[in-house]
């Protein structure tokens, strides 16, 4: 999306009262099943149920973290989803965000095409993988996981290792691997199953990649100083998305339903039910925030060249979380 329609949404009162009357609050999210919790407090109105009749809310959504945090930092996004890769990047160079709540953990899988010829993590030397972002939550995971290996050849050309390194939107990946352009994806939910539906081999599971199951995949973030001065409205985001996140855990096919409505508005696809059940199964749905496992990812992408410094993560999660 690009910032300029941010920016045209930002001038009509992000985060601020409207006249002295109302407050406009902008949410985001991506079109990933990880971003469930957004979709599902978006359709049953949780978010207007909890900011009430005085606040008007608009909703964006983004193909990575990257353009995301540009828009939480520039004031143009008040709080929403994303994974902790771009927000860990950005806090260390001094963005004004805080973590507010988990989403989901799980869910990230490395999936090769039929085309490349690969068939285990050794075949991959060489070859060209993708991720939504460079140093997304993503593309951490899987490249942690090439490091604790050992081998040096299976790493980025960024740091001197034999895979070439891509990004693109999660949505483009079926035509990617069609086409040859890419071999490996590094990817979420649902995306890895559709990949796999269509004869992609998964070769790390989303139990064996790093970080698989303990990692916060999805975090609810909010710019900082909104944060600071709408703490009632603040309050109240997170009272819609524990109510969500719930919602999932109570009544999955319902969530499924939803979710597969949601994709499709927003990337025109249709996705096959039991594709979003098998995807969804693969993704936990929990408002916890292991800050610990934040840390320790942290110090991957340092270890990684993602962060330039070894980074403090101190006053990222808000307090009580």
């Amino acid at each position: 999306m690009l910032l300029g329609t941010l920016a045209l949404l930002a001038a009509c009162g992000s985060g601020a009262a409207q006249n002295g009357e109302r407050e406009k609050v902008v949410i985001g999210y991506f079109p990933n099943i990880d971003h469930a919790p957004a979709m599902v407090a978006r359709e049953n109105g949780y978010y207007e149920e909890a900011l009430g009749k005085n606040t008007d809310i608009e909703y964006i959504t983004f193909p990575d973290g990257g353009t995301f945090m540009a828009a939480l930092k520039a004031g143009e996004l008040d709080a929403g989803l994303v994974g902790p890769g771009p927000v860990l990047n950005n806090f260390t160079n001094g963005a004004d965000v805080k973590i507010l709540a988990g989403a989901s953990s799980g869910g990230t899988v490395v999936v090769a095409s039929e085309k490349s010829g690969i068939r285990t993590v050794e075949d991959m030397e060489g070859k060209t993988f993708i991720t939504p972002g460079i140093g997304c939550t993503h593309d951490v995971q899987f490249e942690t996981y090439l490091q604790q290996l050992g081998n040096d050849q299976l790493a980025s050309s960024r740091i001197g290792g034999s895979l070439n390194h891509v990004t693109g939107n999660p949505a483009s990946y079926p035509s990617m691997f069609e086409s040859g352009k890419v071999d490996l994806a590094a990817v979420p939910e649902p995306w890895a199953s559709i990949l796999v539906d269509q004869g992609a081999k998964v070769i790390i599971s989303s139990d064996d990649i790093a970080y698989g199951q303990t990692l916060p995949n999805t975090v609810l973030v909010a710019n900082g100083q909104f944060a600071e001065k709408q703490p009632e409205l603040t309050a109240h985001l997170l009272d819609a998305h524990k109510k969500a996140v719930d919602f999932i855990n109570e009544n999955p096919d319902k969530a499924q339903k939803i979710a597969i409505h949601a994709i499709k508005d927003l990337t025109h696809q249709e996705m096959d039910k039991n594709i979003v059940a098998q995807a969804m199964s693969r993704v936990t749905y929990t408002t916890d925030v292991n800050e610990a496992v934040l840390k320790e990812f942290g110090t991957s992408s340092h270890e990684l060249e993602f962060l330039k410094e070894d980074p403090s993560f101190d006053g990222l999660v808000a307090d009580g979380e």
